[in-house]
C-alpha cells in the first residue's frame, strides 16, 4: 500500500515536470500550479492554484495575495507529525520521512546507557554471607548413648558493596543447614535448631538436630549452610538462581561415659559411693 501511494506522488510530479508553463496574467505575478496532494484508495489528486510575484511598476513590492497561494511573508512548512499520526494517517506520509532514523525525543544518541552484566550466584561469594556457629548443649559437653542437642545462629542478613562498578545490596536467606558431627554422620535440616528450653524438653532427649555419639571422645562438629540470594540494584529485590554454600568454624564437642550404679546411701551420706 505505502509503495503504490509513493509510486502515485512520482507520476504527478513528473506530469507537472513535462507540462508547459501557464499563461502571464495581468495580475501582479506569472501564475503557476500550488501541488496539494491526497490520497483516497489508490487515487492520486492534484488541484490548486497559486500566484507567484513578478516585477511591479512601483519598485516591484512584492507580499500581495493575488489568487488565495503562499504569501510571500514567508513560507510556513507544515505542522510536525507525530509518530501515532503516521501510523494511523499514510496521507502525512511525506512529512513523516522525518522520522526514519530519528532517535525518541529527548534521547542522546552519542550515549548509550551503560548496561549491567548478568549476574549468577557465584558473582555474589565475595559478599562473604555469615558461616553458621555450631552450639552444643549442654555447654558442647554430651554423654555418649544420650542426645546432644545441637544449634546455629545463622539467619538472614544482608552486605552491601559494589559489582561491576554498580552499588548493590546482598540479602542472603539460609536454605538448608547441614550439621556435621564429627563422627562421619551428618543431618541436613531446614530449621537452624532450637534450644531444650525453647522446646520446654528436658535434657538429653532427642530433637530435630540431635545425635547421639555411641563412644566418649573429642569430637569436631561444625555447620554448612547454604544460602538462597537476593539482589537489589535501587528498584527492589530481585531472586538469584542456585545457592551458595558456606562452610562453619569446627566446635569442640566432648563425650563422657555415663555409670550408674546401685547404692544403699546417697552421695550425701557416702561421699565415696560409686558414681559420686
Amino acid at each position: 500500500m505505502r509503495r503504490g501511494i509513493a509510486a502515485a506522488l512520482l507520476v504527478a510530479l513528473m506530469v507537472l515536470i513535462s507540462s508547459p508553463p501557464a499563461a502571464a496574467s495581468d495580475d501582479d505575478g506569472i501564475a503557476g500550479t500550488d501541488i496539494i496532494a491526497g490520497t483516497e484508495g489508490n487515487r492520486l489528486d492534484v488541484q490548486g492554484t497559486e500566484s507567484t510575484p513578478g516585477s511591479r511598476g512601483d519598485g516591484g513590492d512584492r507580499g500581495a495575495d493575488s489568487g488565495g497561494g503562499i504569501q510571500d511573508a514567508g513560507y510556513v512548512p507544515p505542522p510536525r507529525r507525530t509518530a501515532a499520526e503516521c501510523l494511523t494517517n499514510w496521507s502525512n506520509m511525506i512529512s513523516c520521512w522525518e522520522f526514519v532514523n530519528q532517535p525518541e525525543e529527548g534521547e542522546d544518541p552519542e550515549e548509550a546507557t551503560p548496561a549491567i552484566p548478568e549476574i549468577t550466584i557465584t558473582d555474589l561469594a565475595s559478599f562473604s554471607p555469615e558461616p553458621g556457629i555450631l552450639a552444643g548443649e549442654p555447654d558442647n559437653l554430651g554423654v555418649a548413648g544420650l542426645p546432644t542437642n545441637f544449634t546455629t545462629d545463622a539467619d538472614v542478613h544482608t552486605q552491601a558493596g559494589e559489582l561491576f562498578g554498580f552499588p548493590i545490596q546482598v540479602r542472603f536467606t539460609p536454605a538448608t543447614y547441614t550439621f556435621l558431627y564429627g563422627d562421619g554422620e551428618s543431618r541436613a535440616s531446614d530449621t537452624a535448631g532450637t534450644s531444650w528450653d525453647d522446646l520446654k524438653q528436658a535434657q538429653f532427649t532427642p530433637t530435630d538436630t540431635s545425635h547421639s555419639y555411641a563412644e566418649r571422645g573429642t569430637y569436631d562438629a561444625s555447620v554448612d549452610v547454604s544460602y538462597t540470594a537476593e539482589i537489589d540494584l535501587g528498584v527492589g529485590w530481585f531472586p538469584i538462581d542456585g545457592q551458595l554454600t558456606i562452610t562453619g568454624a569446627t566446635q569442640e564437642i566432648r563425650i563422657y561415659e555415663a555409670h550408674t550404679a546401685l547404692v544403699a546411701r546417697t552421695c550425701d551420706e557416702q561421699p565415696t559411693a560409686p558414681g559420686c
